[in-house]
């Protein structure tokens, strides 16, 4: 999963990236409205966390000018602010979700996964697949009801592959969902995340299309 930043406090910008790259979320970050506006409106990112006081461009208008564009990524606003009124303006301009400052990051981080698992067809936080059964919500997964230990990263992946269950997808979107902008490694790091993967959970879950990509098998 991809994230976006926008907040101007470089400190708290840069704590929110290391620790949700820890969790196995690829993110970028804007220090600016303007600049964020153009990061949201030009990367395929599966939310935003938007902070309301922002320079160039607060937070409403950037959130008002996306929904106008018809951009539809989640959104959870930052704010010092603590009111009704303020809340409600966020979410009038479209964001999906709120948050006072200063807050827990548990807090934050569980508000994220929700955002996360209200999007896309599937919604539901626990998904079966042949024998294999991923808990989105408490980032679990099980196979033949035996629990597996997968990294953050290898969450991340098979938790894409999930939510893409039944297409292929390409080594270039995998690493731009799972990778922020400033990666520039190796495109084979993907095929490394796949053999762990295969590895714990049987070399029939992920299936190879030559020249294409990669597959969750959902007989497996």
């Amino acid at each position: 999963m991809r994230l976006l930043v926008v907040e101007d406090e470089k400190r708290l910008a840069v704590s929110l990236a290391a620790g949700l790259r820890a969790e196995g979320f690829a993110v970028d970050v804007a220090y600016d409205g303007i600049e964020g506006l153009y990061r949201a409106g030009e990367g395929m990112y599966d939310l935003a966390i938007l902070d309301v006081n922002l320079p160039g461009m607060n937070g409403y208008h950037v959130c008002a000018a996306l929904r106008a564009a018809g951009n539809n990524v989640p959104i959870l606003m930052l704010t010092a602010k603590d009111g009704e009124y303020d809340e409600a303006e966020g979410l009038d301009t479209g964001a999906d979700d709120y948050l006072t400052k200063p807050f827990s990051y548990l807090v934050l981080l569980a508000r994220i996964r929700a955002l996360l698992r209200r999007r896309g067809p599937d919604t539901v936080p626990v998904v079966r697949v042949g024998g294999l059964t991923v808990d989105r919500g408490a980032r679990r997964v099980l196979r033949s009801g035996e629990a597996v230990a997968v990294t953050a990263k290898e969450f991340a992946l098979l938790e894409f592959l999930l939510l893409n269950i039944g297409d292929v997808v390409s080594k270039s979107e995998i690493i731009e969902h799972l990778w922020d902008m400033a990666y520039d490694g190796a495109p084979n790091i993907v095929e490394v995340y796949v053999s762990q993967l295969r590895r714990k959970l049987g070399a029939e879950v992920i299936e190879t299309v030559r020249g294409a990509g990669y597959r969750l098998v959902t007989g497996a």
